[in-house]
């Protein structure tokens, strides 16, 4: 089983365009006041420096050492600064309660156990504040090759969870949420938008209540 560290000290920096919803929410961010952002699972930093660029006040964390390194080195060429951590997202987060005033992830919450996942949607909620923003992005399983149950060689473990036994990222879980699932889980959020992305990804818009 590959381990996250892995992938990014052999693959270096990807994915370094931000995604497009996150260029779109940037702009509704910052019309309806939000200054203090973290991005879970934020990889190699590519929204840590959009985001910075666009003027707000950055954080992330990522299991991954490598990826942090990498993170902190683009700010440094950037000339931009944000505070990154090393962190494993089923731990408690490291900042206090209703800290940001938005949380993103973009396709890294699903690759957990149910118990796990459920536990950081709970964090998520307790670092945003009321009225804050969290939006993510997670897979589907579908008919699309790289979405596809057999193409993938999945194991389901659990209900909704299933584990690639070949691939780059063979041996990591995935879970697949059904919508009712989404509105279940982040109970303490209203749900503004659910939308299939241009990446083929579900994108979820929340505000905390």
């Amino acid at each position: 089983m590959p381990e996250w560290d892995t992938i990014f000290r052999e693959h270096g920096y990807f994915f370094v365009d931000p995604h497009p919803e996150v260029v779109r929410i940037s702009d509704m961010f910052r019309k309806n006041g939000v200054k203090r952002i973290l991005d879970l699972g934020c990889g190699t930093g590519r929204h840590i420096v959009f985001l910075s660029k666009c003027g707000f006040e950055m954080y992330g964390f990522d299991s991954s050492s490598n990826a942090v390194d990498l993170t902190n080195k683009w700010l440094e060429e950037e000339n931009l600064t944000a505070t990154v951590s090393n962190h494993l997202m089923q731990d408690r987060f490291l900042y206090p309660s209703t800290f940001f005033d938005a949380v993103i992830s973009i396709q890294v919450i699903h690759h957990n156990m149910l118990k796990d996942i459920i536990f950081t949607i709970r964090e998520m909620e307790r670092v945003t504040r009321t009225g804050g923003y969290v939006f993510f992005s997670v897979p589907i399983l579908g008919p699309k090759p790289n979405n596809s149950k057999d193409d993938w060689e999945l194991q389901e473990v659990e209900p909704g969870t299933f584990i690639p036994r070949s691939g780059p990222e063979s041996g990591i879980p995935h879970h697949f949420f059904t919508e009712d699932e989404i509105f279940s889980l982040f109970n303490g959020f209203n749900i503004l938008e659910i939308f299939v992305g241009n990446t083929d990804h579900r994108c979820v818009l929340g505000i905390k209540k």
